[in-house]
């Protein structure tokens, strides 16, 4: 058969790692999926083996290159925030490959805490140690040689990007894109530069960070025989896959946890600072494509016992009496409210697990709908798309539906990952070529939009306990 492939894309997830061919019409062609290297847990350590990592990697890179011309061009997303330290002469890792779940970085939080609202201004993001400065401030004071050896340049840190380029150009690049640099808590959103004052904070000095590029700036041959277009985190790209990053929809992405997301609209009528502000991408020409991010923490946790697929939109605000809260792990943005999780209004000894099952899904939809309110105050929304394994819930779907201020609509496509990056690479319109359908609803369902109303006014109580 003809090589005849022009483009090819990865997406390189925390459970596992896609590779596609990309046609003559900007279609994915040929999808290769192999499991990510398994993640060991110990007493909070979550670490893997980054050179299994990068052989998954090539191993599903060299299949797509078997349809390919000559120097393919090359799209990378990646799990965002997980990093190693590895040796600048070998190439061989010093450190496990951290996960963004490890939560050595914890001590750090808690020392830096008086920080917290410089870093937010800085960075768009709460100090946590789901990102890489608190997990390599903690793993720098407890192993100095880290330290010194990055500073005499023996070792390198980075993100798993800088990693793979740094191995796919024989250690000759020592590079990252906007997109993950605004993941570590280093890098300044406003000017997408490392700041002085965070590397100060996390007394991680700047001359041993990667340098930045933008996400589709890139221009690199590779040892493997293709050319590094575009590099970008996992969330950027599937934002570019199903939204239009004019600010005028909404991406609900629902998974572990949850997320709201809109591209910050020009004209904003109200402060969207409590929310998270994500640096999605830099394009090219440096412009930076910003979007405000209200998030829900651990639901599928709260749900997993409980059997919420069998709930019906029906069975929703059957129960008028009892609130709920559905975040086991706190309350996410703009919230960010560690002291309350999982929590009923009232006792739930006497109800049935369908029961208590629809109490948590109201709990999410009406958490949902209380941000979308909020962004709609902000600047008008024309549609909201629903993404993630939780979203395939028609109660879910029409809960939403019948609460939200605007249209909502469900994502068809697969691969979101794939697509964003795709798009980012052979330089495409965002969204363009998206599949969706709108959610309809036979019926209005009045008592769960009147349940809605009092779950705020017993939320906002609860908030001011």
């Amino acid at each position: 058969m003809a090589a005849t492939v022009n483009t090819i894309v990865l997406d390189l997830g925390t459970t596992a790692i896609k590779a596609a061919t990309v046609t003559d019409n900007h279609q994915l062609g040929n999808i290769f999926s192999l499991p990510a290297p398994p993640i060991a847990i110990d007493q909070g350590l979550y670490t893997s083996d980054a050179m299994a990592y990068l052989a998954t990697v090539e191993q599903l890179l060299e299949k797509c290159l078997q349809f390919s011309r000559t120097q393919p061009d090359l799209g990378l997303c990646y799990q965002r925030s997980s990093f190693l330290f590895w040796d600048s002469h070998t190439g061989l890792p010093v450190t496990p490959l951290i996960s963004w779940q490890d939560n050595r970085g914890a001590a750090s939080c808690k020392d830096l805490q008086t920080h917290n609202s410089q870093i937010r201004a800085l960075t768009g993001l709460p100090l946590t140690g789901y990102y890489l400065a608190p997990k390599a401030r903690t793993m720098l004071q407890q192993q100095p040689e880290l330290l010194r050896g990055l500073v005499n340049k023996q070792l390198r840190m980075g993100t798993l990007d800088s990693f793979l380029i740094w191995h796919w150009t024989t250690g000759k690049y020592y590079l990252t894109d906007a997109s993950m640099a605004a993941r570590t808590l280093l890098m300044d959103i406003n000017t997408g530069l490392w700041s002085k004052t965070l590397s100060e904070i996390f007394t991680i000095p700047l001359q041993v960070l990667a340098e930045i590029y933008p996400s589709n700036g890139f221009n690199l041959p590779l040892n493997n025989g293709a050319v590094l277009r575009a590099s970008v985190a996992d969330q950027s790209a599937a934002l570019l896959a199903s939204i239009r990053n004019d600010g005028s929809e909404v991406l609900v992405n629902l998974g572990t946890g949850g997320f709201v997301i809109r591209y910050q609209p020009e004209y904003s009528h109200t402060d969207s600072s409590n929310y998270l502000n994500t640096l999605v991408y830099q394009d090219s020409d440096k412009e930076l494509y910003m979007a405000v991010e209200g998030t829900l923490n651990s639901i599928t946790v709260a749900l997993s016992s409980y059997p919420y697929a069998d709930c019906k939109i029906a069975d929703l605000a059957e129960i008028t009496d009892i609130y709920c809260l559905a975040e086991p792990s706190g309350i996410g943005a703009p919230f960010f409210r560690a002291d309350i999780g999982l929590e009923f209004s009232q006792a739930t000894d006497q109800l049935t697990r369908q029961q208590i099952a629809a109490l948590l899904l109201e709990a999410i939809i009406f958490r949902i709908t209380l941000i979308l309110e909020d962004y709609q105050r902000q600047a008008e929304i024309s549609r909201v798309y629903l993404s993630g394994g939780l979203s395939v819930s028609p109660c879910i779907q029409q809960g939403i539906a019948l609460c939200s201020p605007a249209p909502i609509f469900k994502l068809l496509q697969q691969h979101s990952g794939l697509i964003g990056v795709l798009i980012l690479t052979d330089n495409l319109v965002p969204a363009c070529g998206r599949q969706s359908a709108p959610v309809l609803m036979a019926d209005k369902h009045c008592p769960l939009i009147e349940k809605y109303q009092r779950w705020k006014h017993w939320f906002s109580k609860r908030l001011n306990d």
